[in-house]
């Protein structure tokens, strides 16, 4: 096959890929349950949120610039690149002797995870035809499952018995493994030629996009640096779609991202991220805050969306076949709002099992718009093509997982202040700051109801989004003839 990855070694390479995603999916969590211990060696507990944000940033940033350098240079090199840079940072950062020099070296490793999922995932489409894709886009959600699981509690191992450096040393032979095993079983063909990378429109969309996020994450700060930020964003925004409109190789294909599918595709991915990032921040806290569970049992609420999702996909191969492309990606549409209002009858009385099946839903509802997204926009476009096409599918959920953190923590705060004052008010903070601050607000009857009242004004914006999702979902055009297709082509993947 020609300018694409051969198919020989495939299950090698999958599993390769499988090992390199682990490496990225697994640092949220485990960075995550050392972060505590890691502010009270260093200090600059102000520099906390950064060393996540820092991290989000730069990965977000480099996504769609890693996939068009994929379809120029190739798939392997690019991906070998992106996870040497991710094991520099992780190395610099296990030697972090401050908060802030850990939040540089936090930002070298976002530069390096940036090319690893968007990479990985085109190599996918490359390897895998459609109705065999279905498996093994299932096996990689499982990835981000065990991830899930397995991070929090690797991460409260090595930092009760070992340095809490190795939650990042602990990359590096995982890393090196990943980049000999696709050196040796990775092959592909690439059409060499001369290409002009277009390093002013990299400048301009990073500049664009770092003003954007900061814009978002840091909303405590002042009017006029807010103002600042949004003016760099708007600006450099113009400066970078004039430059792609005239740049021989665009970072960004400007036509590409116009066609309707990929359009429509990526504004679903990217209000589906916002309504599951609100519902993976909001409902532990509401679970413990409210309802008076365990950390534990607050987990196993979220659990219920990291089963959802993969079985999703698993099954999604015997839906194409039953019901075609079509009607999956509508059925999956309409059970995220579904699960949604599963929120909306939580009360302090509810029990997690009614938390728990909203957040199931949603989960099976995304694996398939997930999915069938990545699949339709990866087969509408040749193989020059497809890593950029991948890649703006991942900065669209990346996107979307900011905006919806920033904008459902805003609508938090405002329930917070519609509905508490005086008092009150500085009494529901205090709690909140600290450790041990949910479960004495669940055992406070007053506090709790006032946050039970202000979480649901979050719920409302996370039904909102998914509705949102659901109408936008019907925009993405599935033709009849790809729909009567599909099912045909699925039949091996259902089969099996």
């Amino acid at each position: 096959m020609s300018n694409a990855a051969h198919r020989s070694n495939r299950v090698l390479v999958v599993a390769t890929i499988m090992l390199a995603t682990f490496m990225v999916a697994i640092e949220a969590t485990i960075v995550a349950t050392a972060m505590p211990r890691i502010v009270g060696q260093l200090g600059g507990f102000s520099y906390y949120s950064w060393v996540f944000s820092a991290f989000l940033l730069a990965q977000s940033t480099t996504t769609v610039i890693y996939g068009k350098l994929s379809d120029i240079f190739g798939r392997k090199p690019v991906l070998i690149a992106g996870i040497l840079i991710f094991l520099a940072g992780s190395l610099l950062c296990g030697l972090a002797w401050s908060m802030m020099s850990l939040v540089l070296f936090r930002l070298l490793q976002g530069l390096g995870a940036g090319a690893i999922q968007p990479v990985t995932m085109t190599i996918i489409g490359d390897l895998f035809k459609l109705e065999e894709r279905g498996r093994v886009q299932g096996a990689m959600a499982t990835v981000w499952a065990t991830s899930a699981v397995v991070g929090p509690l690797a991460g409260g191992i090595i930092v009760d018995s070992f340095s809490w450096a190795w939650i990042f040393w602990i990359n590096l032979p995982i890393g090196i493994v990943s980049i000999i095993a696709f050196m040796i079983f990775l092959k592909e063909e690439v059409a060499h030629k001369q290409a002009k990378i277009d390093y002013l429109g990299s400048v301009l969309f990073s500049i664009s996009i770092v003003a954007l996020l900061v814009m978002l994450t840091e909303t405590e700060a002042s009017a006029w640096i807010l103002f600042t930020l949004f003016a760099v964003f708007v600006v450099s925004g113009l400066f970078f779609l004039a430059q792609e409109k005239r740049a021989p190789e665009p970072i960004i294909s400007i036509a590409l991202w116009s066609r309707r599918l990929i359009a429509t595709s990526n504004a679903a991915t990217l209000l589906a991220g916002m309504a599951l990032i609100g519902l993976s921040t909001i409902l532990p806290i509401y679970v413990q805050g409210v309802l008076g569970r365990s950390p534990i049992v607050a987990g196993f609420t979220l659990t219920m969306l990291i089963v959802g999702w993969p079985l999703a996909v698993m099954l999604s191969g015997r839906f194409y076949k039953a019901f075609g492309i079509r009607r999956t990606l509508r059925a999956g549409s309409l059970m995220f709002p579904f699960g949604a209002c599963f929120l909306l009858f939580l009360t302090p009385e509810s029990s997690p099992v009614l938390a728990g099946a909203g957040s199931f839903f949603m989960g099976f509802g995304m694996g398939l718009i997930s999915l069938t997204s990545i699949v339709l926009v990866q087969d509408s476009v040749e193989w020059s093509m497809r890593g950029s096409a991948t890649a703006s599918i991942i900065f669209a959920r990346s996107l979307g997982n900011t905006l919806g953190a920033t904008v459902l923590g805003a609508i938090l705060n405002a329930g917070i202040s519609h509905y508490a004052s005086g008092d009150t008010a500085a009494a529901l903070h205090k709690a909140l700051n600290q450790p041990t601050g949910l479960s004495a607000l669940a055992a406070d009857p007053a506090i709790r109801t006032i946050f039970d009242a202000a979480l649901h004004w979050s719920f409302w914006g996370v039904v909102v989004v998914a509705v949102l999702t659901f109408f936008t979902t019907w925009l993405i055009p599935v033709g009849h003839r790809q729909a009567r297709e599909e099912p045909a082509v699925a039949s091996e993947a259902a089969s099996h």
